[in-house]
């Protein structure tokens, strides 16, 4: 299976869209995965069409998605348990919040966002996964999204353009 992964695109204040980029490196996907803060409900209709997309509410998303998507999401891919979240929080680093968060679930990955930096790291035998911003890149020096391959292994990938 082929899962894209992005966070943070907050649409429309960054960019009208998703830039292209993101566009044709989601064709294909067999699922969409979006760490929260979204910002408008027309987005994740618009990903929907590649493929299924599973989202989570991030701290700067409107009450319209407020009453459509959790703040947190637990789910399986074949053999694998994926945990999903945006990793807003007050205390702690936001890989360490998202971690937390699913403390009792043992999930095999964890996507988050919150910081726009991608990450890709191993806690715990947990993969950490945030795949930064497509838009908004912050204080890294490229936007990205990122690749999960899920079959009888993971692999992950973050894309930088």
């Amino acid at each position: 299976m082929r899962i894209a992964v992005i966070s943070d695109t907050h649409l429309p204040r960054r960019s009208k869209t998703l830039p292209k980029e993101v566009w044709q490196g989601i064709d294909g996907a067999d699922l969409i995965l979006h760490a929260g803060d979204v910002n408008t409900l027309e987005i994740l209709e618009d990903l929907a069409h590649f493929a299924p997309v599973k989202a989570v509410l991030g701290n700067t998303d409107p009450y319209e998605l407020a009453i459509k998507l959790p703040k947190k999401y637990l789910f399986n891919v074949g053999q694998y348990k994926i945990g999903l979240i945006h990793g807003d929080g007050l205390t702690g680093k936001t890989v360490e919040r998202a971690y937390l968060a699913f403390e009792e679930e043992h999930p095999d990955i964890i996507v988050f966002g919150h910081s726009h930096q991608p990450y890709l790291a191993f806690h715990n035998k947990v993969l950490m996964f945030n795949p930064g911003s497509p838009t908004d890149k912050r204080f890294m020096p490229y936007c990205s999204y990122g690749i999960l391959k899920i079959d009888e292994a993971i692999r992950a990938e973050i894309v930088y353009f």
